[in-house]
């Protein structure tokens, strides 16, 4: 599955300086890792986002987030977020920042 380049390269303007940060081809597109635990990724033209999963239940309710799934089964924690919820560059961020917050407070890999 291809990946749009242009959210990764949005993501890496916005991120790319974070120490520990790391990126990975998996998922069908590309992750962005912290320390080894996956924060957020593109898959397709989504942004792809980890959070804690009572976060991401409560995050279901906004602008273009969905369950991600993987192979039809859902994936307790990680949501898509469509592009309308993550066009403007402070939504972005705004979902960025959740991720990381998520994958910094994991023990590193």
């Amino acid at each position: 599955m291809a990946y749009d380049q242009g959210l990764a390269t949005r993501i890496r303007e916005v991120i790319g300086g974070q120490p520990g940060l790391t990126e990975k081809k998996m998922f069908g597109g590309l992750a962005f890792l912290l320390h080894g635990n996956m924060a957020c990724g593109v898959r397709g033209e989504d942004l792809m986002v980890r959070l804690a999963a009572d976060e991401a239940d409560a995050a279901l309710r906004e602008r273009g987030a969905r369950p991600s799934d993987m192979g039809g089964r859902p994936m307790k924690g990680w949501l898509l977020v469509a592009p309308d919820g993550h066009a403007e560059d402070d939504d972005l961020r705004r979902w960025l920042d959740r991720g990381l917050a998520y994958a910094g407070s994991l023990p590193p890999k």
